[in-house]
C-alpha cells in the first residue's frame, strides 16, 4: 500500500484525473476538472496543483500542452486511499440469481456462466477457476476402453465437475478386465480428494494379496502418469474480445501481447492470486499496470477476489483489463461474484 501523503486538495485534483481519464479514455485537463465538478478555484489553480501531482509522479503529461492521465503510482493511491467501492445494482443482483441458480445441478456450467456475467457485467474479460484439486472429492469413476489399448478414464466429483482423460492401458486387459478394475477404482478412490488419486492407490496396495494385489498395482500403473497433470483447477475465461474494443489495445504489438497473456494458464492464475495473502479470506485485491511486471506483461490490471466452500479459500474470480478501468465498479462486482459462488459451492457440497 502507497503512504497517504496527499493533500486534500491534491486527493481530490488526482481523484478528478482518475474519474475523467476512465470515463473519456482522453488526458484530462484544468478546465474540464472545473466544469465537471463545479470547483470554486480557478483553472490556474488546479493547474498548480497538477504540476504538483506531476512532480510527485502521480500524473504525468502524455504530449506537450496536453491534459493528464494518471500513472500506475496515481491509480494506486486512488485505490487505496480515494475508491469508495460500489455495490451491484439490484438488475445486477436479479441476474446473477436467475442465471447462477438455474444451474446448480452442474459445477462446470455454473463456473463458464459465473466467468460470462463478469464479462457481461464489466466489460472486461471475466476469469473464474474451478475449485482446487485439493478440495474435490472422487464420486465415481468409469474406465471405458476405446480401441488401440487406449482408454477413457472418468472421473466425477462432489460438484458435478467431470474430468475425462485418455490413458494406455496393458495389452492383455480384458474388457472382463476393464471392469474388475473399474470397480476396483470406484471402491478405492470414492471420497479421495483428486489430487492425491496415485497416493491412495499406492497406500493400499500393501493391504492386498492375489488377484486384488495384482488389480492395485495395475491401477497404480495406470494412474501414476495422471499424477502431474492435475496441477490446479481449471480456468474459464470469457469476454476476451471485449478488451479489443478498449482503445488501449488498439495497436497490434499491444494486443498480441495481451492475446499471448490469456493463453497462458498459469500467468492468468498467477495475476488473480498475487496480491491475495495467506491470511487473506475474502475480499477483491487490485493488481495495476507494472505491478503486474513480474508475471510478464504491465499494460493490464486485474481486480480479483478468492471464493470459498464451507470456509475453507478455494478458487479465484475475477475481471482482466486496461489498467484504466473503473475499479470501484469492478471490485464490487468482483466482491459480489465471489460471496456468491462461495455460497452456490457451499450448497453443492452439501448435497
Amino acid at each position: 500500500m502507497t503512504e497517504k501523503s496527499l493533500t486534500e486538495r491534491e486527493e481530490l485534483i488526482l481523484q478528478a484525473v482518475v474519474h475523467l481519464h476512465i470515463t473519456s479514455a482522453e488526458p484530462v485537463g484544468s478546465r474540464a476538472i472545473v466544469k465537471r465538478y463545479q470547483l470554486d478555484i480557478s483553472p490556474a489553480t488546479v493547474r498548480n496543483v497538477m504540476s504538483d501531482l506531476e512532480e510527485q509522479e502521480y500524473i504525468h503529461q502524455v504530449h506537450t500542452s496536453s491534459g493528464r492521465v494518471p500513472t500506475d503510482k496515481g491509480y494506486r493511491y486512488y485505490v487505496d486511499y480515494l475508491m469508495n467501492i460500489q455495490e451491484i445494482t439490484l438488475s445486477e443482483r436479479s441476474r446473477y440469481e436467475s442465471e447462477l441458480n438455474e444451474r446448480l445441478s452442474d459445477a462446470d456450467v455454473l463456473l463458464k456462466q459465473t466467468s460470462t456475467l463478469l464479462a457481461l457485467l464489466s466489460h472486461q474479460a471475466g476469469i473464474v477457476e474451478a475449485p482446487s484439486l485439493a478440495v474435490t472429492e472422487i464420486s465415481r469413476v468409469d474406465l471405458m476402453p476405446m480401441g488401440g489399448n487406449r482408454a477413457a478414464l472418468l472421473i466425477a466429483d462432489n460438484y458435478g465437475q467431470v474430468r475425462t482423460l485418455v490413458i494406455p492401458v496393458i495389452d492383455t486387459m480384458s474388457t472382463d478386465g476393464l471392469q474388475k478394475m473399474n470397480n476396483f477404482l470406484n471402491t478405492h478412490l470414492k471420497g479421495t480428494s483428486v489430487e492425491n488419486i496415485s497416493t491412495r492407490i499406492e497406500s493400499v496396495l500393501h493391504d492386498f494379496v492375489d488377484e486384488q494385489r495384482a488389480l492395485a498395482e495395475q491401477a497404480a500403473q495406470l494412474l501414476h502418469q495422471i499424477s502431474g497433470t492435475q496441477t490446479g483447477g481449471q480456468l474459464f475465461l470469457e469476454g476476451a474480445t471485449q478488451l479489443f474494443e478498449q482503445p488501449e489495445f488498439q495497436q497490434i504489438d499491444r494486443a498480441r501481447e495481451v492475446f499471448g497473456l490469456l493463453e497462458e494458464e498459469d500467468k492468468v492464475m498467477e495475476l488473480l492470486r498475487a496480491g491475495i495473502t495467506s491470511s487473506q479470506s475474502q475480499g477483491a485485491r487490485v493488481i495495476i499496470g507494472s505491478e503486474a511486471h513480474e508475471h510478464g506483461i504491465d499494460e493490464v490490471s486485474v481486480v480479483s477476489a478468492p471464493y470459498q466452500i464451507n470456509g475453507k479459500t478455494v478458487g479465484m474470480v475475477g475481471v482482466l483489463g486496461p489498467r484504466r478501468m473503473p475499479y470501484s465498479k469492478l471490485t464490487g462486482i468482483v466482491d459480489y461474484t465471489a460471496a456468491r459462488l462461495s455460497r452456490l459451492f457451499s450448497t453443492l457440497s452439501r448435497t
